[in-house]
């Protein structure tokens, strides 16, 4: 739940590409370039959460409207007609990806129509870009923006206080912000347009999480932290009077202005020794409440405090639910009931162990009841029921001891609203999900109020691999922070991550191309084994045993008809088994920290990549060799793959912007590329179903082509390209991973860091790239081949391979085989081919990318079966109108 975040990503692109200013987006093409486009429609894969939600912000003045904030995800707006989330940052390009990340968001009580969102996602060199208030007149479906002469940090630590950016409620053209690393205090008096800053703000933050961090991350100074205006103090059209500041400085955390930010002093009572997470005013009553930690968040904090300041007389009062020294945890989730001003609730945001807590008060703070508590240690009484089967994974698949109970009731809290419009409604983020509930008052009636995940469209996973194997699950997943998932639809939520075991980040997986119910992933995990096997599509997983020295999961390849694998993980060399990793042996030739990729023909042929050379294999990575193609990327942010079908036919894409960087083609197994000129940038390749009529499999990249950054696919194996998608839908850094599918053509799964899996459906269904036509291929003619063996047969079912030769002396350019089975056999999942059955009549089918069979040549294709009594072997097999021997 959000233990980690990811920035493995971030911190392996460090030195390569997301290290210096991407380059600018050219308002033209490249002479010479033809860039067509496509109308495409784009989802995500559901999986509904993934990610940390440090911000929830209902509008004051309208019912229903209400914003939520991902720190490295983009922001969305609550949609009341459907109950879901849509995203309202997409159009984030490639060039400012940490726009991502946003680190506050305020909803205009003036103008409802009026949203504004502090968007970077590191203040240090990791983002390459400055900070940006991004304002919209539309409720978040356009936006435009004011860049800021210093970074922002929507991933930092600290980046669950707040609010940061505040509106005057009574003249909604002045506006707050506060920034990080000691560059003070902001204000905008021309409704977000320009940005000064307040020079007499007295205190620009100290507190630093690790000041002994070089990389300038944990060492941060945290700066200011949250804005609070005291609307009773003005009138509408005149700016407010009394303005709250909160400092992340444990000795002076509150400041105070009561001339509309003329003038500024420490707030004088106050606490110590504590960072104010959040400070909240009760103008009704005249109440400040402020949540303390000893700690920036979000992990982290120890000890807590709460406190409340009455406005009129200056009086501090501590209302800590809990004695501070039966903390363990700090608190910052923090919200007051509009309607019934003197409800407070507050959250124990670090309390992993055994859950969080969730306290309320009914009476200004004098007195407060739990979430839960403990009736006899360990057991404990709740008073919510938890329901989560519109998410079922929240469970982790964990089975806990009391007094931790599955699914959590939640981590990292640091977030939590009532509806100014609605008491009975509550919604609160966690590290993996956001939760409501609609029946908050329960619990002050002695019922129970009920928690569900309220996450719907809102999709926040990071995405570091992803497969479509040509049957089975159409798609699987390799996440940070949640493993990933096997999507068996792509419009429901999957029951379960990968579990057996349940990896914290997965970093790579793959399945055996000629047999997908074989597929690996390797990822990382805190104690325990870093890969796991399926033999049965990713639906169920066994661990398998780690060499010596590895300590995270690197990259992972499967042969092709998985007999073996060849692992490259963190901490140890590459190594190779085969069977399923019950013993490794070390490969040679081939450095530390290579990616490596199988052959999908070849089970044998395994290649390499690593600084600038190529490596192969050609004895199940035993042995590799280095290849002497040159001109490939010096660095190491490249992804290649082996095209399905051809041997050797390779695709390499990466680089950076100082030095090599584009997209190279191989043909021989690596021995040489060649360089695709029309590509002038491009960082990941994937293969989908070829076009109607194509000869070769379509192509999908995310690139820079004809000088547009985006997502391209190209069905004339690259020689022209159609760019995907468009300016609204450019969801920031998409260079994790790309895949085509290979059962449905133009559908393209992209990755993306933070938004989760996005797939995109094109409305184009005749390969409009230069693929050709749509006319059917013409039917094979001259003398055929047909091996049928029986490889794998259980009580109830079996596994068949079938080769077709063609031992003619003309090439097919599409084939259709058909056969009867004499026992009532049913063909269930089939792959490198497409298949009908009707009674015991089978007809398989090429795909797309294996219709051409050369004279003398053969292709294969495999499908799993059912069988009762008896399961003989066809007879007789037909190419079209002929009849092929059996072999």
């Amino acid at each position: 739940m959000r233990r980690t975040r990811i920035l493995t990503a971030v911190l392996a692109l460090a030195a390569g590409l997301l290290a210096g200013t991407p380059p600018a987006l050219a308002a033209g093409h490249t002479a010479g370039t033809a860039l067509a486009a496509d109308t495409y429609t784009w989802k995500n894969a559901r999986i509904d959460g993934g990610g940390f939600v440090p911000g929830i912000v209902f509008n004051r003045t309208e019912k229903n409207l209400a914003y939520a904030r991902t720190d490295i995800g983009g922001a969305y707006r609550w949609q009341q007609s459907t109950k879901t989330w849509t995203p309202l940052l997409d159009s984030v390009g490639w060039n400012e990806w940490g726009h991502t990340g946003v680190v506050s968001l305020a909803s205009d009580s003036v103008n409802p129509d009026k949203v504004y969102a502090a968007v970077g996602t590191y203040t240090n060199s990791w983002d390459p870009t400055n900070g940006a208030v991004l304002r919209s007149a539309d409720r978040g479906a356009s936006w435009q923006k004011a860049d800021l002469p210093f970074k922002l940090g929507g991933n930092m630590p600290g980046r669950g206080m707040g609010e940061r950016l505040a509106i005057d409620p009574n003249k909604d053209s002045v506006l707050y912000l506060g920034a990080p690393s000691g560059k003070g205090l902001w204000r905008s008096t021309d409704s977000g347009v320009t940005w000064s800053q307040v020079t007499n703000f007295p205190n620009a933050g100290t507190y630093q999480q690790d000041p002994s961090d070089t990389t300038g991350y944990a060492s941060d100074n945290q700066g200011i932290v949250w804005v609070t205006f005291d609307e009773s103090t003005g009138t509408s059209g005149s700016a407010t009077k009394t303005i709250y500041v909160g400092v992340a400085d444990k000795d002076n955390a509150v400041y105070r202005s009561t001339d509309a930010g003329a003038t500024w002093t420490r707030l004088a009572g106050q606490p110590t020794g504590y960072l104010a997470h959040k400070g909240v005013l009760d103008a009704e009553n005249g109440y400040l409440y402020l949540a303390y930690s000893d700690k920036g968040g979000p992990y982290d904090g120890g000890k807590g405090q709460l406190w409340r300041y009455a406005t009129a007389s200056g009086t501090w009062t501590n209302i800590s639910p809990v004695a501070e020294a039966d903390t363990y945890y700090g608190f910052s989730g923090l919200t007051v009931d509009r309607r019934h001003p003197g409800t407070v609730m507050t959250t124990a945001y670090s309390s992993w162990w055994p859950d969080t807590q969730i306290f309320r008060s009914t009476d200004s703070g004098a007195t407060w009841t739990k979430a839960w508590d403990y009736t006899s240690y360990p057991d404990r009484a709740d008073r919510y029921t938890i329901d989560v089967s519109s998410s079922p994974w929240l469970t982790f698949g964990a089975h806990p001891s009391p007094p931790e109970q599955t699914p959590k009731l939640g981590w990292m809290t640091e977030s939590l609203e009532i509806d100014p419009f609605d008491s009975d409604r509550m919604m609160y983020g966690t590290g993996a999900t956001l939760y409501g509930t609609e029946n908050l008052t329960q619990w002050d009636s002695g019922g129970k109020f009920t928690v569900k995940p309220m996450v719907q469209g809102l999709e926040e996973t990071a995405v570091n691999d992803l497969a479509s194997p040509p049957s089975g699950a159409p798609l699987l997943s390799a996440l940070g922070d949640i493993g990933g998932f096997r999507h068996t639809d792509l419009t429901k939520v999957p029951s379960m991550m990968f579990t057996s075991p349940t990896f914290t980040t997965t970093t790579s997986l793959d399945f055996a191309e000629t047999n997908p119910n074989t597929v690996v992933r390797v990822g990382d995990l805190d104690s325990g084994p870093h890969i796991a096997f399926s033999t049965d599509n990713g639906a169920n997983w066994f661990a398998g045993t780690d060499p010596s020295g590895v300590s995270g999961g690197g990259t992972v390849a499967a042969a092709s008809d998985g007999s073996r694998f060849v692992w490259s993980p963190a901490g140890a060399g590459v190594q190779y088994t085969t069977g399923f990793g019950s013993s490794w042996q070390a490969s040679s030739g081939i450095p530390t920290g290579a990616v490596v990729e199988s052959d999908r023909v070849d089970p044998k042929t395994f290649y390499g990549f690593k600084s600038g050379r190529f490596y192969v294999s050609s004895d199940g990575g035993a042995t590799f060799t280095a290849s002497s193609a040159s001109g490939l990327p010096s660095g190491d942010s490249v992804r290649f793959k082996a095209l399905p079908g051809t041997k050797g036919d390779v695709w390499l894409a990466g680089g950076a912007s100082d030095g090599a960087y584009g997209l190279w083609h191989s043909t021989d197994g690596g021995a040489s590329f060649t360089k695709l000129s029309n590509v002038e940038q491009a960082d990941t390749i994937g293969f989908g179903k070829a076009a109607p009529g194509a000869s070769y499999q379509t192509l999908y990249t995310s690139a820079k082509i004809g000088g547009v950054r985006g997502i391209f696919r190209s069905t004339d194996k690259g020689a022209t390209w159609t760019r995907i998608n468009d300016d609204a839908h450019q969801w920031g850094w998409t260079g994790g991973a790309i895949t085509g599918d290979p059962r449905v053509y133009g559908r393209v799964y992209v990755s993306t860091n933070g938004r989760g899996v996005v797939y995109g459906d094109t409305s184009d269904t005749g390969g409009g790239d230069g693929g050709g036509g749509t006319d059917p291929p013409p039917t094979p003619t001259g003398a055929c081949t047909v091996t049928y063996r029986i490889t794998n047969q259980w009580a109830d079912g079996f596994q068949a391979d079938v080769r077709l030769d063609n031992t003619g002396s003309t090439a097919w350019t599409g084939w259709s085989l058909g056969w009867s089975f004499a026992n009532g056999q049913k063909a269930g999942q089939m792959w490198n081919a497409d298949f009908t059955q009707s009674g015991a009549a089978v007809t398989a089918k090429n795909v797309g990318w294996n219709g051409n069979v050369a004279a003398g040549s053969s292709v294969s294709f495999g499908f799993t079966g059912t069988w009762s009594g008896s399961n003989t072997k066809p007879t007789s097999f037909q190419l079209g109108g002929q009849t092929c021997t059996v072999a």
